[in-house]
């Protein structure tokens, strides 16, 4: 795992200099190692966190002729298998490292290369002779990508703060990411919440030949379900268990030492029995036992898969500490208060290990939200007619809360107008009655409205699952994987994510997914083989953290105002609005944390890239 960047264009002066400020930016991503490859129009900059060939395996990597140079983040997990078919073509291998097998292939197969690969991915190779720039970001999104046209150069890097040093960027706020953010809780948009800054989207690659304008982008993977019912529920078992069991061998390619994320859950614990290592690491807030706190079922599961266990609690003080660094290493603000509970987790693993195995993408995979059954609880109120379920939900809106209020409200929409993934924010209507100055961003419903043409016809559950797929998953689960762990010089690996286990779980029915109340249901049918019934049928937390009850103590109250008292509050919203949503929440009159917590967490994260206050 690594830490990439360069440019390629005109620049000429200071080019070490550039080079090596944004390598420093990124030094977190590989504290082992650096290097450097300068020549003609091309800069290109890493840092290693060394992996796999420990002694060999350096970047910038050159192939024989030197008229090709590549910089690669993250692991081929069929490198060894590639080699050997490239090796029969006569290639000559000088390292073991799996970056090298990238750029053979490359010479080899060109682009058509990429459905080969079986791993987590974002390189970069420059093409001497032909002055191209060719980048590509693996299929779900794992490892990130970013890049800028920055003058008559392409910037590119693993993170957004190497890009901010380059020179000639004009930092600027994208208010139109802020207002997508109030409602999905991360960072939506192809870009950034940085002007002139984009993510590489998942699945795709980029190509760049010095003086062209735009970059051309193509699509060569995506993640789209096709539902099939064409085997018994036995076999549907016996082939997840096969995948997984896989899947965790593959993952488990490393010379260093591997631990496990490890929660109560299902999905953990399925890693957990199936992969090599020994130690497991878990983190929980307040007491063992309670509803913010898997440690008990944690320990359980260890014990289970003969795993040397590491538990910490977090207390609430250093929690509200970490918020500042952590919303530094994520780049972006994300209103995922479970990124906190991972940074801990990641830095509790990185004092033992380099790499751990996690869990990240089951749900998405195997349908394991629970929102995902509303469809089926939907079902027989929504055989009523619309204008009767309309009346009812109009209805219900003016009353206090009370069971079954939201069922009648979300009886009356389509999916298309109730879902727009595993968080819903603030409504359009909310958003801009919040913002100073709304945008002319589009509502939720129209962002996603191709994404809903695609899957048109599939079952509600399979859809919402699609949409999760295409934007929660690498916009909210797996940046901040990425960026947690990388903060504490951590690789994380995600079996789960495997082509391979994808390619099983895209043809599953809905019902081996949901089953009247249950989720992942044939998943927990492959670990019950593994883990006991406690385990293996246990409902989904999550990373639950107690910001509702926290937000109430005098320490969390007070930062809450003073982030709104700060200028971001003051530049974007209507303070009256967030001051309301405050007391609302502090005489306990209704819920508002997400909704506090995703603001808070925006002001704090503007503070730190665009103020020089108290969190620089």
């Amino acid at each position: 795992m690594c830490g990439i960047c360069g440019f390629v264009g005109n620049q000429r002066v200071k080019r070490e200099d550039i080079l090596e400020e944004m390598m420093e930016a990124i030094r977190h991503r590989g504290p082992d190692d650096s290097g450097s490859w300068i020549r003609g129009d091309a800069a290109l900059g890493f840092r290693r966190l060394s992996i796999i060939d420990l002694e060999n395996g350096a970047q910038p990597m050159e192939n024989e002729a030197e008229d090709k140079v590549l910089v690669f983040n993250g692991e081929i997990y069929n490198y060894r298998e590639l080699r050997e078919e490239l090796t029969g073509a006569g290639h000559v291998f000088v390292t073991r490292s799996d970056t090298e097998v990238l750029i053979h292939g490359y010479e080899e197969w060109g682009e058509e290369m990429l459905g080969r690969l079986r791993g987590m991915f974002a390189f970069v190779i420059w093409d001497v002779e032909k002055r191209e720039l060719f980048a590509v970001r693996d299929f779900f999104g794992v490892k990130p990508l970013h890049y800028a046209r920055i003058g008559g150069n392409l910037v590119f890097a693993s993170e957004i703060k190497s890009i901010l040093r380059f020179p000639g960027y004009e930092k600027r706020l994208n208010e139109e990411a802020l207002e997508q953010y109030l409602s999905f809780q991360y960072s939506a948009l192809e870009e950034t919440f940085f002007k002139g800054i984009y993510r590489l989207q998942p699945g795709t690659f980029l190509r760049w030949r010095v003086g062209d304008g735009a970059p051309e982008i193509q699509t060569y993977f995506e993640p789209s379900l096709v539902p099939r019912e064409d085997k018994r529920e036995e076999e549907w078992t016996e082939d997840v268990d096969r995948a997984m069991k896989d899947s965790a061998g593959a993952h488990s390619i490393a010379d260093v030492e591997i631990g496990v994320f490890l929660s109560g859950g299902v999905d953990s614990g399925l890693i957990a029995s199936e992969f090599e290592g020994k130690k497991a690491y878990t983190v929980g807030f307040g007491q063992e036992g309670g509803k913010y706190n898997e440690m008990f079922w944690a320990r359980r599961t260890a014990e289970e898969c003969h795993l040397e266990h590491q538990g910490r609690q977090i207390r609430e003080q250093e929690f509200w500490e970490a918020v500042p660094r952590v919303l530094y290493y994520m780049d972006e603000p994300l209103g995922d208060a479970s990124a906190v509970a991972l940074y801990f987790l990641a830095g509790e693993a990185s004092k033992e290990v380099k790499v751990v195995v996690s869990g990240e993408g089951a749900d998405e995979l195997f349908g394991g939200y629970r929102i995902y059954c509303e469809p089926e609880a939907l079902r027989l109120y929504q055989r009523l007619p619309l204008k009767l379920r309309k009346l009812l939900a109009r209805l219900a809106e003016h009353l206090p809360d009370w069971k079954g209020k939201h069922f009648l409200i979300r009886g009356s929409k389509s999916v298309e107008e109730r879902f727009i993934g595993n968080a819903n924010i603030f409504s359009y209507k909310e958003r801009r009655e919040l913002l100073r100055t709304p945008t002319a961003a589009s509502s939720p419903r129209n962002f996603l409205r191709k994404d809903y043409w695609r899957s048109w016809g599939m079952p509600d559950a399979d859809r919402m699952q699609d949409i999760d797929l295409r934007h929660w998953l690498p916009g909210d689960i797996l940046q901040k994987a990425d960026r947690m762990s990388m903060a504490h010089s951590l690789e994380v690996r995600v079996p789960f994510l495997d082509r391979n286990v994808f390619a099983l779980a895209r043809r599953l029915p809905s019902v081996m997914k949901q089953k009247d109340a249950t989720t992942k249901y044939i998943l927990r049918k492959a670990a019950a083989r593994h883990l006991d019934i406690d385990t293996s049928d246990r409902p989904k937390l999550g990373f639950p953290v107690p910001i509702r009850h926290w937000m109430c103590s005098e320490e969390g109250e007070g930062r809450l105002r003073e982030a709104f008292a700060g200028e971001a509050a003051r530049l974007y919203f209507r303070r009256e609005r967030l001051e309301a949503l405050l007391e609302e929440h502090l005489q306990k009159r209704r819920d508002n944390s997400r909704k506090l917590w995703t603001v808070f967490c925006f002001c704090v994260w503007y503070s730190i890239f665009f103020e020089k206050g108290r969190y620089r």
